[in-house]
């Protein structure tokens, strides 16, 4: 039988170890980030058994009674042949971590801490969140029947709003961004003695995640590059965590160089890796919702991911976002959210140096676009209802009249039934036109709209999530 693998809580700035009991994130001597320090068993001890799913790796894994399982890890690591020529790239990767069961690579946190939750008897679990993590914990708490108290900012993804509260959670709006709402989970975990589920704030995630790389190296080897994005900053510290330790395993000789991205608006973690001097504020606006965060609690985690790696830091422009995003669903039949789709947007900015055209590189895409759809984020306001609202429902309305034919704004007007002025009606076509879901041109006099193939594919988003309601 193996042996067990027996865990500590170690603080990443003063090395002070303490018990896991009671789980904490923060080193009660210096107020460090606290990781788990796992005894790992020697090589001959491991065995990896059963089918390539999350729980294939729960010797390496905090011990837990409870498995609560929806299915998840076993994602494909897609060779991208296409978009790697495209990109003057040889070996390009992309591990398609939507292929979860919500959809998202949180579904692996999500699993373990519900089973942690479990095996503790706790009750209800809070979890401050920019979606991802929250469409997770919803559905993994909705299956072990737990009560999942969700902390949302005002702007987040509708398709991730709408997961929550299929899933039955209990949703509360609180602050501009999700640095605002963890503030909140944080005093309700010590008001209520709610479990704390907050990714940034319970060590159990980054042992969850860091099975990602466990799968890498089973489905390839160590690529030479591992590209992820950052917000917290907890995620790229998770996947250098997971490939360190199949090094100490003796599995495996090499390490990856990992190179995190953020975008140009909000980018905290470049700024400090660059000795840059660090934006006030993020803007609201940028198109990856995911990895808006001013303040991120796991910086230095980050940090030493890269630094440790002798890895990269790099932003990227929502237009070069965009870009990438299309690229990956033209050319690879992968529908990556924004936040994935930097990775790719950075790899095309770094191509040929330092990155050369015979490395093989690794994308971690994190999440579905069918979740970050540019009309639904950009008009989802109050999460207490079900309903997509009237300014979603009327472009959903435009879109689904210009996929059988072009038309124009009378013409639009008269078949939504004249339930508005004509002026608003070009209001709705023109903030359609900005985010490239619609094209003008001129015929007969007239203005006429072309629905793009970019809103064909957000129309269709439409559908999925009314699905989910």
């Amino acid at each position: 039988m193996p042996k067990k693998t027996h865990a500590t809580l170690e603080c990443s700035n003063c090395e002070t170890k303490t018990s896991v009991h009671p789980l904490r994130n923060n080193c009660p001597k210096c107020g460090g980030i606290l990781q788990y320090s796992l005894n790992l068993p020697p090589k001959t001890q491991i065995k990896f058994s059963g089918a390539l799913t999350f729980w294939r790796y729960k010797q390496l894994l905090p011990p837990v009674r409870n498995m609560v399982s929806l299915g998840e890890g076993g994602t494909p690591l897609h060779k991208a042949d296409r978009l790697a020529k495209a990109m003057g790239a040889s070996r390009l990767f992309l591990k398609d971590e939507t292929r979860n069961p919500t959809n998202s690579y949180r579904d692996r946190a999500a699993a373990l801490l519900t089973s942690y939750a479990l095996d503790g008897g706790e009750k209800t679990l809070v979890c401050a969140t920019n979606g991802n993590m929250g469409a997770s914990l919803a559905a993994y708490a909705a299956k072990a029947e737990l009560i999942c108290h969700v902390l949302v900012p005002k702007v987040v993804d509708v398709g991730k709003l709408a997961q929550m509260i299929a899933y039955d959670a209990v949703i509360e709006e609180t602050g501009e961004t999700v640095d605002d709402a963890i503030r909140k989970a944080q005093t309700l975990a010590k008001e209520t003695g709610w479990f704390q589920a907050t990714a940034e704030l319970n060590p159990l995630v980054v042992e969850a995640q860091k099975t990602i790389s466990y799968e890498v190296f089973e489905q390839f080897e160590v690529p030479d590059w591992v590209f992820v994005s950052m917000g917290s900053g907890g995620t790229i510290y998770s996947l250098w965590k997971g490939f360190k330790e199949l090094k100490e395993l003796g599995l495996t000789n090499k390490l990856p160089k990992m190179v995190g991205v953020q975008t140009e608006g909000c980018a905290p973690i470049v700024s400090t890796l660059t000795e840059q001097s660090t934006p006030k504020t993020c803007s609201p606006s940028t198109r990856a919702l995911a990895i808006l965060v001013g303040q991120p609690l796991q910086s230095e985690l980050a940090v030493k991911a890269i630094h440790e790696s002798d890895g990269l830091a790099v932003t990227v422009s929502d237009n070069e976002i965009l870009t990438a995003e299309l690229q990956i669903a033209k050319l690879e039949g992968v529908f990556a959210e924004p936040a994935s789709s930097a990775t790719v947007a950075a790899l095309q900015k770094l191509k040929g140096s330092p990155i050369a055209s015979d490395s093989s590189v690794v994308c971690l895409i994190t999440g579905s676009g069918l979740k970050a759809t540019d009309v639904l984020q950009a008009l989802s306001k109050k999460q207490k209802t079900a309903g997509l609202g009237t300014a979603v429902s009327t472009k959903q309305k435009i879109l689904k009249i210009l996929s059988e034919n072009d038309s124009y704004g009378y013409d639009l007007w008269n078949q939504l039934g004249r339930v508005m002025t004509r002026a608003a009606v070009y209001q709705h076509l023109n903030e359609l036109a900005e985010r490239g879901l619609v094209v003008g041109y001129d015929k007969e006099g007239k203005k006429f709209f072309r629905i793009t193939e970019r809103g064909r594919k957000v129309l269709a988003a439409f559908d999925e999530i009314q699905l989910l309601m």
